[in-house]
């Protein structure tokens, strides 16, 4: 998984992690004997009729064909592993299907194939499609409105600790927060999706030598300094995996970095006892606009640079910015430099989609 910072730390030297890939070796899947021996019989006779072999595609051929083999792994996974209560929770397993599944699984033993699936009561081609498809990606399931709902629902789970809806409902602006390896960089963005301040600062002295918390507790207190006062601070939850030991170090720095805005932010701008600070995740920011490719996140530079430009061209942009400040944003990101402002994207980006999914339930 790639995070922003971590090329050219590699590069650097001083922290040059070895992530181990691994590789899953994937059994090709095989059509029947009886088939191979009937297709070979057919095109023997009818060698030269390309309708006769195009007539020859079976819906087991169509399975095999539809599916990548590493698909094709993920949902035998699933199937031969799920319970009837996980498998019912499928839209298309409901009822008796779910118990087919597990029926056939206790005669049969594993579906060692997708073409398996044909033999199980009430499965026909197109409904071992829909369940395959809506094993490979569940947000398929519904429709527009459908998918709308959920994805705001989603979006919520992400936030922690949750707000109030009457709390969201008062905000008047808040201050979006996204830090990297060597950056930590905010959005001051109002009620308006006017970006009232956005900046970033460089902390030089993370992540180079020993690990020394009271270095960390001086940069960022340095930093917070310098935020501007808002009613939420949102900061970013990145979501690199703590089972992988080679990234032990980039782990053990963001979570340094978040504890530490955390409370020096909650300090500093307490009110009433209440929650100022909470945590949004990364994917939900990427999957509302769209930069999910994979397990990866990829860059929202273009993305936001649309946004500048939409700022000085449209009556109403989706994004508006102080427009004696928006020549010099667009210089900044028009920049070739292999330091990248990934950090201050981010941090608006994230200002945005808070106030989209959150406060104007808008997944577009």
């Amino acid at each position: 998984m790639s995070f922003r910072g971590l090329p050219s730390l590699l590069r650097s030297g001083k922290y040059f992690f070895h992530v181990r890939l691994v590789s899953y070796q994937l059994q090709s899947l095989h059509h029947s004997s009886c088939q191979k021996k009937s297709i070979s019989s057919v095109q023997h006779n009818c060698i030269n009729s390309p309708t006769a072999i195009q007539n020859l595609k079976t819906p087991e051929d169509e399975l095999y064909n539809l599916y990548s083999p590493e698909q094709q792994s993920a949902i035998l996974q699933v199937l031969n592993t799920a319970s009837e209560r996980e498998l019912s929770a499928i839209k298309l397993l409901r009822g008796k299907k779910s118990g087919n599944v597990i029926q056939h699984r206790e005669k049969n033993g594993p579906f060692r194939n997708l073409q398996s699936l044909l033999a199980v009561p009430l499965f026909q081609y197109k409904t071992v499609v829909k369940v395959c498809n809506f094993i490979l990606d569940p947000s398929e399931k519904g429709d527009r409105r459908e998918r709308k709902i959920q994805d705001t629902r989603s979006s919520v789970r992400f936030i922690k600790p949750e707000i109030e809806r009457e709390r969201l409902e008062t905000l008047g602006s808040i201050v979006s927060v996204v830090f990297g390896t060597r950056k930590i960089a905010w959005a001051h963005v109002d009620r308006n999706l006017t970006v009232c301040d956005w900046q970033q600062e460089e902390c030089v002295r993370f992540m180079k030598g020993a690990y020394n918390p009271a270095v960390y507790l001086e940069e960022i207190s340095s930093v917070v300094s310098k935020i501007p006062e808002a009613d939420l601070y949102i900061l970013e939850k990145n979501g690199l995996p703590v089972q992988n030991t080679n990234l032990f170090p980039i782990i053990l720095h963001l979570r340094t970095v978040e504890a530490m805005l955390y409370v020096l932010l909650q300090k500093a701008f307490i009110q009433d006892g209440q929650h100022k600070v909470v945590s949004m995740a990364r994917s939900t920011v990427g999957k509302h606009f769209g930069l999910i490719v994979g397990d990866s996140r990829t860059s929202g530079m273009d993305l936001v640079k649309q946004f500048l430009l939409q700022s000085v061209t449209q009556e109403q942009p989706r994004l508006s910015f102080p427009r004696n400040k928006v020549v010099r944003y667009r210089n900044l990101f028009s920049s070739v430099t292999q330091n990248r402002d990934e950090e201050m994207c981010d941090s608006v980006l994230q200002a945005l989609a808070f106030y989209e999914l959150l406060i104007l339930n808008n997944t577009t």
